[in-house]
């Protein structure tokens, strides 16, 4: 919940000067709902893509403060986040409320950025894997291979979200390692590897290369770096790797 849709349209702006050549890899940014407009009419020219924060698993309805995936599409949308940490700490989602958005987001052809991770809670009690398979489980229950490589998945371990502690390049390669071995044990090796698994939680241009080098990590979900110009040294540092 940043930036009013003046702010974001000027920082989009920004980015799209500073990122214009980077097409070796994707680039989403997620503004609020109310600013999704006005980010679209300044990257939709560019090789920035839009992406939303959020989605309901329904088309139209009583649902008070929700916003249906034919909506985003209408505004641009490719992609949206589900189940960020945020969303199931704060606002109570389940993971079976996450794969009805998952599947319904698939269903509009849209991507989901489904999100997993654990907290300091299940970390320092030896969970890790076993929240991660639940939450992958039962957030992919009844979808197919063919789907599942439509899904980008982020792993943000949530004692790492905001709170300037990231999860070591080694924490974050075991992490993204065992989700891409669940892949494969429900999927097939193939299918397992052609998933994007993205890892989020304090990112930084500071850390970001000895995350990024890994072998099963993919890429980033950016959080408070992606508010100002570190962005765009994120994306750099990506460009150096990937070339």
């Amino acid at each position: 919940m940043n930036k009013t849709p003046s702010e974001a349209q000027f920082f989009a702006n920004t980015l799209m000067n500073a990122l214009a050549g980077f097409n070796s890899f994707d680039i989403y940014v997620a503004p609020v709902f109310v600013a999704l407009d006005r980010v679209r009419e300044v990257v939709s020219s560019s090789n920035i893509k839009l992406a939303a924060q959020n989605m309901y698993f329904e088309d139209i309805g009583a649902f008070t403060g929700e916003v249906s995936p034919k909506m985003l599409k209408e505004l641009g949308v490719e992609a949206v986040i589900i189940g960020h940490s945020e969303r199931r700490k704060i606002f109570g989602e389940t993971d079976e409320l996450i794969n009805k958005k998952v599947k319904k987001a698939l269903k509009e052809g849209l991507t989901p950025i489904f999100c997993i991770g654990e907290t300091l809670e299940e970390r320092e009690k030896g969970l890790t894997f076993c929240v991660l398979e639940k939450q992958v489980r039962e957030g992919l229950y009844g979808i197919s291979a063919d789907e599942v490589t439509r899904v980008v998945i982020a792993y943000e371990p949530v004692w790492a979200i905001g709170t300037g502690v990231v999860a070591t390049p080694q924490q974050a390669q075991e992490a993204h390692e065992f989700v891409r071995k669940l892949l494969g044990q429900i999927y097939g090796e193939e299918v397992a590897q052609s998933v994007t698994i993205l890892y989020g939680g304090s990112v930084t241009p500071e850390n970001f290369f000895g995350l990024f080098v890994k072998k099963d990590i993919d890429g980033a979900l950016v959080g408070g770096a992606s508010l100002k110009e570190s962005f765009v040294e994120l994306a750099k540092i990506m460009s150096k790797v990937i070339c």
